[in-house]
């Protein structure tokens, strides 16, 4: 009897892990499906349409020339943009949720995406050039981070400080931001108010292939650092008695988190809810995370983001309406809902 069961176990969790990577395979085929899908409506729609495939084609640079044109000079920008920044900042929210152990940790909740968006500002309002508003918003991100943990870790991380604090950064950051925009002209500030407000519209080539070229460089070693989000979840103590220094892994980790979630939202600008709700959709959709479930998120921020770009674009009424406002309207409930359920435990506990 109890070789039937000791060996019943190993078995279960095999077919529990095989049923598990099955499910985010498909979850991933249809993403990526939906992505495709997506991206040819985003290159083929517009005041001169273009059927999906010659759209597909024309990124290429194949088919009529003036699709070519069209689609490589004005739209693909746009969806490119859209596709690397929902990317980046959900897998930014992934590991960042993970490190602190707490489900409410994201970028722009805990000020990073401010201090990203502090450092554009300051490029974009002063007439610098465009190809310094990547490295000022990383500049200004790991400022923002550096500021938020000096704050917030001492005592450990907690679902009320963390959130406390970061809203406190968040808003201070807010108002330096808007600050910069009354005090520079008025042709410079308007610039920089429409990227405060998260958008993809207006990205160039350039920005595209330093920020998209960082955010993939940035995923590829998320994944290859999975290995050690695994150890780290298993707590400080089983990481040391397996060999792996907790402290040093979540610093790096940490980083990586920054600089992939500063890049995104110096492409896209401060979108926010999409770092803090997407890895959540896959863990529901998909279950504990693997490296199968970190590229499912990657997969499903994008999906997120261009989504939401081109329903700004072709479904609501209000013309130049900026993606973040689409993705803050989905997001914000799902952060009340988060906040609630966090609350639950605490004031069961304060009741007894």
């Amino acid at each position: 009897m109890t070789t039937l069961t000791t060996d019943a176990a190993p078995r279960a969790a095999g077919g529990a892990l095989a049923r598990q990577r099955r499910r985010t395979a498909l979850l991933s085929a249809a993403a990526t499906a939906l992505l495709v899908a997506l991206t040819a409506i985003g290159l083929g729609t517009g005041e001169v349409p273009i059927p999906p495939l010659d759209a597909l084609r024309g990124l290429v640079g194949l088919g009529d020339p003036g699709n070519v044109m069209l689609v490589q000079e004005l739209r693909a920008p746009r969806v490119l943009s859209a596709v690397a920044a929902g990317a980046g900042l959900a897998v930014a929210g992934a590991i960042l949720q993970r490190v602190a152990r707490n489900p409410l940790a994201s970028p722009d909740v805990v000020g990073v995406t401010g201090g990203a968006s502090l450092g554009a500002t300051a490029v974009i309002a002063s007439g610098a050039p465009a190809a310094l508003t990547s490295p000022a918003a990383l500049g200004g991100g790991l400022l923002a981070a550096g500021l938020l943990f000096l704050l917030a870790w001492r005592g450990g991380f907690t679902v009320s400080r963390l959130v406390l604090v970061g809203l406190a950064v968040q808003s201070g950051l807010a108002a330096a931001v808007n600050l910069l925009i009354v005090r520079f002209p008025a042709e410079l500030a308007s610039s920089a108010l429409q990227w405060t407000t998260g958008s993809v519209y207006g990205r160039t080539w350039t920005e595209v292939e330093a920020g998209g070229g960082a955010i993939l460089a940035g995923l590829a070693l998320a994944l290859a650092c999975h290995r050690r989000l695994a150890v780290l979840d298993l707590g400080d103590d089983s990481a040391a008695a397996l060999g792996l220094p907790p402290h040093a892994a979540r610093s790096r980790l940490l980083l990586l988190a920054v600089v992939l979630a500063s890049v995104a939202a110096a492409l896209s600008g401060p979108v926010g809810f999409v770092a803090l709700a997407v890895p959540h959709v896959v863990r529901f959709l998909a279950g504990p995370p693997t490296a199968g479930t970190l590229a499912l998120t990657a997969l499903t921020g994008a999906v997120l983001l261009l989504g939401a770009d081109l329903v700004v674009l072709h479904v609501l009424p209000v013309h130049g309406l900026p993606v973040g406002v689409v993705t803050a309207t989905l997001g914000a409930p799902w952060l009340l809902v988060l906040m609630f359920r966090q609350l639950k435990p605490t004031a069961g506990s304060a009741t007894r």
